[in-house]
């Protein structure tokens, strides 16, 4: 997507920001949903269950259209087209607020900063997660919820149960200085690409492996181009769902509030179905038995904390001291 027809939707989605008075009563309000992965990911079922309750909940007044897949726009188009008002909603991943400027949200990538679940959740709807959240209104973004996608595996074409297995296998990443030293404490070659062009990158060999939840891995179909799949739980992927901040303030109230209230009730369900869906994925790549899963032994897991836990450590430069031990204090890694 060019940068001039983002420009030519902002004005359109731009002069649609103070047409509410003026709109015919029967005209609902459009908000664009976009994002980039499958639709039935939890993602993808949460845009489509917010669309539902919010089009109750406003009695139609509201309409919602969800693009999927990167149907509107890829990884680097997509923020870009929301600060400039055309696409008024995105879920994009955490990660991709470091290169907004807001590298606070990269500590999400760290390695083995969330011991479980329950650690995750108290740093996210707690005071960590309302702070990175304040953090965006400069940027003109509002944030909304955290939705959760789960933890992640390692895939290659080669097993990958020691870090020295690693050495030589470039790796795709998201975009993300966390994830590239990820990879390089492991001995590989983190390859940045646009999530639309993993399967074909490891289809071709342009890439060895990579590293996601279960349930975007298998609606990708990427196990089709994986023989191994290491059930790490090494990092965690999540997304923020966001808004173009003046259109969100110029909303009529009521049309806010229960806007709110639908987001609320969507991210319950999303965050609900998340670990069963990722635990779905995985059973439905074993069903395949074209790629051999297994879980790292206990040994293997501390062969993996040896080298990746540092970067913690060395990533406090870039994301911030005090975020980074704030996340730490929060999740019992640092007493």
């Amino acid at each position: 997507m060019k940068f001039h027809s983002l420009i030519i939707g902002a004005v359109f989605a731009g002069a649609s920001l103070g047409a509410f008075a003026q709109a015919p009563a029967s005209s609902p309000i459009v908000i664009k949903f976009s994002h980039v992965v499958a639709a039935d990911t939890p993602k993808g079922k949460g845009a489509e269950k917010f669309k539902e309750l919010a089009e109750a909940a406003t009695k139609g007044k509201v309409k919602i259209e969800v693009y999927a897949n990167s149907v509107l726009y890829k990884d680097k188009e997509e923020m870009e087209a929301l600060q400039l008002g055309a696409v008024q909603m995105l879920a994009p991943s955490l990660a991709k607020f470091g290169p907004l400027g807001v590298k606070e949200f990269e500590v999400f990538d760290l390695p083995y900063i969330f011991p479980d679940r329950a650690a995750l959740e108290k740093v996210e709807n707690g005071p960590v997660g309302a702070m990175l959240f304040k953090k965006l209104e400069g940027k003109g973004i509002r944030g909304l919820a955290y939705w959760d996608n789960g933890f992640k595996v390692m895939s290659a074409n080669k097993p990958i149960h020691l870090p020295d297995d690693f050495k030589g296998l470039k790796m795709r990443i998201q975009s993300s200085k966390v994830l590239e030293a990820q990879m390089r404490a492991l001995n590989s070659l983190p390859q940045v690409l646009a999530f639309s062009e993993v399967y074909q990158a490891l289809q071709t060999g342009v890439v060895d492996g990579t590293e996601n939840p279960p349930s975007n891995l298998y609606t990708q179909k990427m196990n089709e181009v994986q023989k191994y799949v290491a059930v790490s739980n090494h990092g965690y992927l999540g997304y923020a769902v966001i808004v173009n901040k003046k259109f969100w303030d110029e909303l009529p109230a009521d049309i806010r509030t229960a806007l709110e209230g639908a987001m609320k009730e969507a991210t319950k369900y999303t965050n609900d179905i998340a670990e069963t869906e990722n635990k779905d994925a995985l059973a439905k790549v074993k069903a395949t038995g074209k790629t051999q899963v297994y879980d790292l032994t206990a040994a293997e897991t501390a062969a993996w904390k040896k080298v990746l836990l540092p970067v913690q450590e060395e990533m406090k430069s870039r994301i911030g001291k005090d975020t980074v031990e704030a996340v730490q204090k929060e999740t019992g890694v640092l007493k």
